[in-house]
Parts: C-alpha cells; sequence; structure tokens
C-alpha cells in the first residue's frame, strides 16, 4: 500500500512502501515451563563463575541466560548439602495420593456428620411436635365431652 505526503510545491504523490512488520498476534498454545538444571550444571557454573573476574561473571551469565540470583541460590544449596540438595527439585512436594484420598475422607465425614446432626434436629423437632398435637388433640376431646348440652 502507498501513502501520499502533501509539498508545499504542490500535491506531489510520493511513493512510501509500507512494511508488513506486524507482529504475530497469536498467543502460544502453552507457556515455556521453567528451565530445570542438573546437579553436574549447578555445579560447573558454580565452579567456572567463582574462578572469573567482574567481566568473566558477566559474560558467562549472558552466555548461558542464568541471573546471579541463581547463582546466589546454587551456592546456597550447596553450601547446605552439596550435590543431593542441588539436585533436589523445586517447587512444591508431590502430594502423596493416600494421604489426599485421607483429607478428602475427613471432609466427607465432617460433612455427613452435618448432615446427621441435621437430620437429628429435625426429628427431635417432630416429636415435640407430634406430641404437642397429640396433647392438643386430648385436651380437646376432655373439653368436649365435659361440657354439657
Amino acid at each position: 500500500m502507498a501513502t501520499t505526503r502533501m509539498n508545499s510545491a504542490g500535491p506531489r504523490p510520493h511513493a512510501v512502501p509500507m512494511t508488513d512488520d506486524i507482529p504475530d498476534p497469536e498467543v502460544p498454545e502453552r507457556a515455556r515451563r521453567p528451565r530445570t538444571y542438573s546437579a553436574r550444571y549447578k555445579a560447573q557454573i558454580l565452579a567456572e563463575y567463582e574462578r572469573l573476574d567482574k567481566a568473566g561473571k558477566g559474560a558467562l551469565l549472558r552466555r548461558e541466560g542464568l541471573y546471579t540470583s541463581l547463582i546466589s541460590d546454587w551456592r546456597k544449596q550447596r553450601d547446605r548439602g552439596a550435590l543431593a540438595e542441588l539436585a533436589k527439585a523445586s517447587g512444591r512436594p508431590p502430594v502423596d495420593p493416600v494421604e489426599r484420598e485421607n483429607v478428602r475422607l475427613r471432609r466427607e465425614n465432617e460433612r455427613l456428620a452435618g448432615e446427621l446432626d441435621k437430620a437429628r434436629k429435625v426429628i427431635e423437632v417432630q416429636g415435640k411436635l407430634s406430641a404437642l398435637l397429640e396433647q392438643l388433640a386430648t385436651d380437646s376431646e376432655t373439653g368436649k365431652s365435659g361440657e354439657s348440652r
């Protein structure tokens, strides 16, 4: 598509090519997962990082696509427990299926206990109402039979 510009000398069209460099608006189906690093990789990067000067450290981080916060975390992990700790997966620990089932059953038990309590209260109220109606019925019968006409 061409556009025109107005010149002070008069209307003279100048073809200015428009580029079709419009970014793709499509969103990827899934977001990328966070990167994971092996214990060996972490140890190698830490060793190399500690040998370098300030400029070399920055170059290493840029080359590997890492942040200084990762290096700090890896150092803490190393200081706490070496390779076993470095290999530890990040994030929440997996939930035991038995524990998940126990939690579900406890909730269901509490819900059913609440329903049972309600049912008992309803039965109690119905019993009291029945007794009251029976008493009213017997009182009205004795009242009618005792009256003279």
